[in-house]
């Protein structure tokens, strides 16, 4: 199933417009709230209507504003799931999800598959209040997969649930996605869930969709601060362009160390020009000796240090020019490496790790 995306509409001082695509994956739409991510699934599922624009399932038009095409919602095949979940809690999990089954259909028979489906076996006489949330969670997917549409919308189905909930959640999501031949388009505000869900990922920011693409390509080449910020980028800082070499950059950060650094697809940077230098904290290498002929190496010393059990943040001020890094090491490397005995360490950048971008 495909999805043509394209839409503009003014509220009072926030302007929506924004596009995109999709087929057969996982699109995540990820920002914070009230950046239009859930508006983007209302438009498509026909429950706001644009000022402008143009909306396609499977090749079928089912908004244009030229062409004034608005098929109602019920018209559209597509799945949604809302936050909340909507589940009628007068219905059994059987009347529920046969809710949205087409009469013409033999609703006994789908239901049935749904419901094995979803690994819901048992519980067809069961009220949605008695469910725990993954059961409920699970019930609103079927129903959301009753009318056969191969487009669900997701929004936020899995905020008010605990983490390992959520991870069962996400793997069957997954599992579906592969069975069915499913479109999903997922909006979450979680930036792990967007890593662990998305096949590509559209970071919005007040209304507009700042980055676009595979979901690795975004949270490594991060095309501005600003989505660097929203993306969890933990160190970004000022710099001043020197000259290119290749497809990197010579810079020389505020405080006069000289960094090689990757130009983003090859931009043109100026040499005087400001730029903002980006790395995540995971991407950041310990050293205990300054390694020969490595660009981007210099010392500096441990000042706070948090455990997340798995993972060990530390936050580093240079001993003499540099700029002050996050580093996120794991629990093994962190053990083997022996840092809880040592404060004093080399700090390597790599060059291909280390994003120029123009300065906002």
């Amino acid at each position: 199933m495909t999805l043509q995306f394209e839409a503009r509409k003014r509220f009072g001082a926030f302007s929506f417009d924004a596009a995109l695509e999709a087929e057969q994956e996982i699109v995540v739409l990820f920002g914070h709230s009230g950046a239009g991510k859930s508006l983007s699934l209302q438009f498509i599922a026909g429950l706001a209507q644009p000022e402008a624009g143009r909306i396609a399932i499977g090749g079928a038009l089912v908004f244009d504003s030229a062409a004034g095409v608005n098929l109602p919602p019920q018209a559209r095949d597509v799945g949604y799931v809302v936050q909340d979940l909507a589940l009628f809690g007068h219905m059994t999990v059987a009347e529920n999800v046969a809710f949205g089954i087409p009469r013409a259909r033999d609703r006994s028979r789908r239901v049935s598959e749904l419901l094995e489906l979803l690994q819901l076996q048992g519980f067809e006489q069961r009220r949605p209040g008695t469910l725990s949330g993954g059961q409920q969670q699970r019930v609103a997917l079927a129903r959301a997969l009753a009318r056969e549409g191969r487009l669900l919308l997701l929004d936020e189905p899995f905020s008010a649930l605990d983490e390992s909930l959520r991870a069962g959640l996400r793997r069957e999501l997954i599992r579906l996605r592969a069975e069915l031949g499913l479109t999903i388009i997922f909006v979450t505000h979680d930036l792990r869930e967007a890593h662990l869900l998305g096949d590509r990922l559209a970071v919005f920011d007040d209304g507009r969709i700042l980055q676009f693409g595979p979901r690795e390509d975004v949270f490594r080449r991060p095309v501005s601060r600003r989505v660097g910020e929203l993306t969890g980028v933990a160190n970004i800082f000022p710099a001043c362009a020197m000259r290119a070499a290749g497809p990197l950059l010579r810079t020389r950060s505020a405080d006069g160390l000289e960094l090689l650094a990757t130009r983003l697809n090859g931009c043109e940077l100026p040499g005087g020009s400001a730029v903002e230098l980006m790395i995540r904290a995971e991407r950041v290498n310990l050293r205990r000796e300054p390694p020969p002929e490595l660009p981007n190496v210099f010392e500096a010393v441990i000042a706070e240090e948090f455990a997340y059990g798995n993972a060990h943040t530390l936050h580093f001020v240079p001993v003499g020019p540099g700029p002050r890094l996050e580093v996120e090491i794991a629990s093994r490397p962190y053990d083997v490496l022996g840092v809880s005995e040592r404060k004093r360490w080399y700090l390597e950048i790599p060059p291909e790790d280390l994003l120029a971008v123009p300065a906002s």
